[in-house]
């Protein structure tokens, strides 16, 4: 019976401060219109479910729409085909509405759609993390990406809210995925993936090397935060369920410290189809415990990525931005309380993504 009042408190709690969120949205204002260029494909009356669009997945709350924001602006000026953009948008009930408003407001041609993802589905399943804003219901919204999204909708691009575009989101969206692969995301093969693990995990014989065998190839990490996701093998393969077992196991042997990136590894590690290195420049952010300064990795650039305890916004408003938090404040459509918008929408910098 504790238990059971525990998780109506803790839901009840996040009913409030989803509420309370909704009702003090920050302004922002409105981004330049951009439009087809030549050699894009024709809209039809197929709404959403049209063939010729590039299908992009965010999660949407009050306290990372500003990111989001600048996200969505970049993904647009460096897109060919930017009215071929569907946008769908995973957010916190209650609010909904108050965020259609601002994502209207700021982009009136914007095609979207917000889905309601209520805590719920996943409160019982988030365990403790180094730090608190990873046990956020909404981080483990992405698993459930193919039972919101329309089954006409073949594959998504997840990006996080931390991102900014420098390229054109349709080379990534043309990523081939062979049979045997469901997701496909930049690897990093020479970081050590022992150590998103506990001592406990590699010392049970069930566990261990034991998860990783017989997978395609020696798995690597990847970060979750890019993604391209065949959602029609997701469902048939029951992807979801497979992470959440992993999410159960957690909670009886506690044996990883993040939240919702190593039930990823441990179903994809090793089955994942690599993507260039540029999709995500990621770690901009710092590390998740002190959010420190890192600049970009050696080679090119198409989408940069402030993962880590460091987000752009709250190193500019406390004035020690880093170096490339100047580059995100050009995207920052941010209307701040004197009435002053941080970014020139019309005129922000192309990054070279070449």
């Amino acid at each position: 019976m504790r238990a059971a009042g525990a998780a109506v408190a803790l839901l009840f709690f996040l009913f409030l401060a989803a509420a309370a969120e909704a009702a003090a949205l920050p302004r922002f204002a409105e981004a330049p219109q951009y439009r087809n260029g030549e050699g894009c494909p024709a809209s039809t009356a197929a709404g959403v479910c049209d063939a010729g669009l590039v299908h992009i997945a965010m999660t949407l709350d009050a306290h990372y729409l500003r990111g989001s924001m600048a996200a969505i602006y970049s993904l647009l000026k460096h897109a060919s085909c930017p009215q071929s953009l569907f946008f769908h948008f995973l957010a916190a009930a209650p609010g909904d509405g108050e965020l259609r408003a601002a994502l209207a407001a700021s982009f009136p041609s914007l095609r979207f759609e917000i889905y309601p993802f209520r805590a719920e589905a996943v409160a019982g399943l988030i365990s403790a993390s180094v730090r608190a804003a990873l046990e956020a219901p909404l981080n483990y919204a992405r698993n459930h990406l193919a039972d919101l999204l329309p089954p006409c909708v073949p594959r998504a691009i997840y990006l996080d809210s931390d991102v900014l575009a420098a390229d054109d989101v349709r080379r990534l969206w043309e990523t081939r995925l062979p049979a045997a692969a469901v997701v496909a995301a930049p690897e990093y093969c020479h970081a050590n993936i022992s150590r998103y693990f506990t001592p406990a995990f590699w010392s049970d014989p069930a566990l261990g090397a034991r998860v990783f065998a017989d997978r395609r190839r020696p798995p690597c990490y990847f970060n979750t935060g890019v993604m391209v996701i065949d959602l029609r093998r997701w469902r048939a393969g029951n992807y979801r369920r497979r992470i959440e077992r992993w999410m159960e196991i957690q909670k009886e042997k506690r044996i990883y410290e993040l939240g919702s990136l190593p039930p990823f590894l441990l179903v994809f590690a090793g089955e994942v189809e690599a993507v260039d290195l540029r999709w995500n420049q990621h770690g901009l952010g710092g590390d998740n415990v002190h959010g420190s300064c890192r600049p970009l990795h050696d080679g090119p650039v198409s989408l940069m990525h402030w993962s880590g305890k460091g987000k752009p916004w709250d190193r500019l408003d406390a004035g020690r931005p880093c170096p490339l938090d100047h580059t995100w404040k050009s995207y920052d459509l941010y209307i701040a309380g004197d009435g002053s918008s941080a970014a020139s929408p019309a005129s922000g910098p192309a990054l070279s993504a070449w």
